[in-house]
């Protein structure tokens, strides 16, 4: 989802100088972040990083041990779960067996005053939004995995928070009913309009739903952006290394005038704009980072006006679409990740086979730490 997909929104959510601990353990540290009415947020990271903490802090289920939390303007210090306008999706779904699905989904208007019919409408509305019209009477524990995604997803909207909080709600299902509820999450936060607050540590499940990702190592937000901005411009190291496949080689940073230059090892000498050094430009040694599909092998018969490196084929993996190939050229440890589109009449490369990887100055990243 792009960043530009939507208008700018004021902020929903406000977190200042968060932090939490359990006893000497420090598991969020400081964090500070805003997030905007109507907007995909997702927070992605490793095992153990702190962001189902903080999912579970703003839901009002973990209490901060410092700084401030604000939700639509109120301080939410001393507000119960039930009391804030959220609603939480889990990673079990916490479908209840024994009901049907129309009772799973309205379990949470049994004190709404509303009369009995009005209520069922809600329901009803609630299971067409998800996609299970028709399915109300059916029993819960008859559904598959996906249906009972829908219907945990149906009990938390029919609520009507402000923040839907989902945490890791896609880990249980297979990839191809992964990727189809993928899609269905974003076209139902596009119809309902609210907040949707997403934890995973599936990086592509983040860069495909999400409008901003917070990317957090040890209770800290390593770095916040829009998806693209993520992927090109990561801004260090251990960000680059999280989010996709990255070749990181060992370079030198040169300023001469008003130039950037930067001398990647195996690859040469180029000038770089400041914007691929988005941690920051000192001069010295580096890491520098570029992505295998920013890289090209030059094929028999064809030419290119872009910069070549001598190099041999160390290994091959295809994929039917694409295939990748590792790649040793000479002043470079390790061989290079290289992904290419298989192309028709462009042959699959042989272990051994000599070839030039074709590279450019603009697909260069320098990463800080």
């Amino acid at each position: 989802m792009s960043a530009q997909s939507k208008p700018v929104a004021a902020p929903l959510i406000q977190l200042r100088g968060v932090h939490k601990h359990y006893g000497d353990y420090h598991a969020l540290r400081g964090i500070d972040l805003e997030i905007r009415q109507g907007e995909f947020f997702s927070l992605l990271g490793p095992s153990g990083c702190g962001k189902t903490t903080l999912l579970r802090t703003i839901a009002g289920f973990e209490t901060p041990s410092s700084g401030t939390l604000m939700i639509d303007g109120r301080d939410m210090a001393g507000v119960p779960a039930n009391h804030r306008p959220t609603n939480m999706v889990f990673q079990s779904y916490a479908i209840f067996p024994h009901l049907s699905v129309a009772e799973n989904v309205g379990f949470g208007l049994r004190r709404d005053p509303r009369p009995r019919d009005q209520k069922s409408r809600a329901v009803a509305e609630a299971l067409e939004m998800v996609g299970l019209g028709g399915y109300g009477s059916r029993a819960a524990h008859a559904l598959s995995g996906g249906q009972r995604q829908r219907v945990a997803l149906a009990r938390a909207l029919i609520l009507k928070p402000k923040v839907l909080l989902l945490d890791e709600p896609l880990s249980a299902l297979d990839k191809k009913m992964r990727e189809q509820m993928q899609v269905e999450l974003i076209r139902l936060q596009r119809t309902v309009g609210i907040t949707f607050i997403l934890v995973t540590h599936d990086q592509e499940e983040a860069l495909v739903m999400s409008d901003r990702i917070a990317v957090m190592f040890e209770g800290e937000i390593g770095q916040m952006a829009d998806p693209e901005r993520l992927y090109r411009r990561p801004n260090t190291k251990r960000v680059a290394e999280f989010i996709g496949k990255m070749n990181l080689l060992p370079g030198d940073v040169a300023i001469e005038g008003n130039q950037i230059l930067v001398d990647t090892a195996g690859l040469g000498r180029g000038a770089i704009e400041a914007e691929q050094a988005p941690g920051g430009v000192m001069p010295g040694r580096t890491t520098v980072g570029i992505r295998p599909e920013t890289l090209g092998l030059l094929f028999p018969g064809e030419t290119t006006d872009r910069r070549l490196a001598e190099g041999v084929v160390d290994e091959v993996v295809y994929y039917g679409d694409m295939t990748y190939y590792d790649v040793r050229v000479a002043g470079v440890e390790r061989p290079l990740t290289i992904s290419m589109k298989n192309l028709i009449g462009r042959p699959v490369l042989e272990v051994g086979a000599a070839t030039q990887v074709v590279w450019d100055e603009r697909s260069l990243v320098v990463l800080s730490r």
